[in-house]
C-alpha cells in the first residue's frame, strides 16, 4: 500500500479550490496517518517546462509546505498528467510488489483523473478518500460539479473506491498501527 500525494504544490495549493480546507486537512491526516502505519508516502510533482509556474526551479514547482516529504520519502516528477507515464513510478511500485495506492492532491479533473484511471490499468486497487482531492471552476463544470462528478460519479465503483476518510484511515490501520 502507498499514498500518492499528486501535484500538491505550491503554485496551486490555495484558497481558490473546491472546499480547500476540508483538502488541506485530509490530506495532511493521510499523510500523518501513512507515517504512522508504515505505509509508504510518494509524491508526484508536475512540471510545465520552462517559462511556466510550474517549472523545475520555480518556487511554485516545490511541494505545498503543509504537505512537505519527509527526508528519504520519494518525489517523481512528470511532464504529463499520468503520474505512471515515463516517470519510474510503475517501475518502482512494481518492484515493490505494491497493489494498493490511496490517492490524493491535484487537480481532481486533471492529473488525479489521469492517476486514477491510469493506475487502475496497470492493476492497482486505487483509493480515493473523500475531499483529499479538489480543484477550480472552469469555464465548463464549477469545482464542486467536477468533484462531484468524478468522485461520485465516474470513479467510484469504476475505477477505484472513493471512500470516506475513517474508512481509508481504518485500512491504512490494518497495514499495521493503531492511527
Amino acid at each position: 500500500m502507498v499514498l500518492l500525494i499528486v501535484d500538491a504544490q505550491k503554485a496551486i495549493v490555495n484558497e481558490a479550490l473546491y472546499r480547500f480546507e476540508d483538502f488541506a486537512d485530509n490530506v495532511r491526516r493521510l499523510i500523518e496517518a501513512a507515517r504512522k502505519c508504515g505505509v509508504e508516502v510518494i509524491y508526484i510533482r508536475h512540471d510545465d517546462g520552462p517559462g511556466e509556474p510550474l517549472s523545475k526551479g520555480n518556487e511554485g514547482f516545490e511541494i505545498y509546505d503543509g504537505f512537505k516529504p519527509a527526508c528519504g520519502e520519494k518525489i517523481f516528477d512528470k511532464t504529463v498528467n499520468s503520474p505512471f507515464r515515463d516517470t519510474g513510478l510503475l517501475e518502482y511500485l512494481k518492484a515493490g510488489d505494491e497493489s494498493t495506492l490511496i490517492i490524493a492532491g491535484l487537480q481532481t479533473d486533471y492529473c488525479i483523473d489521469a492517476a486514477v484511471k491510469c493506475g487502475f490499468e496497470h492493476g492497482f486497487r486505487i483509493i480515493v478518500p473523500e475531499y483529499a482531492n479538489s480543484t477550480f471552476d472552469n469555464d465548463f463544470l464549477s469545482a464542486e460539479q467536477s468533484y462531484k462528478y468524478y468522485n461520485e460519479f465516474i470513479w467510484n465503483g469504476r475505477y477505484a473506491e472513493c471512500l470516506s476518510m475513517a474508512d481509508t484511515l481504518r485500512i491504512m490501520d490494518r497495514k499495521g498501527c493503531n492511527t
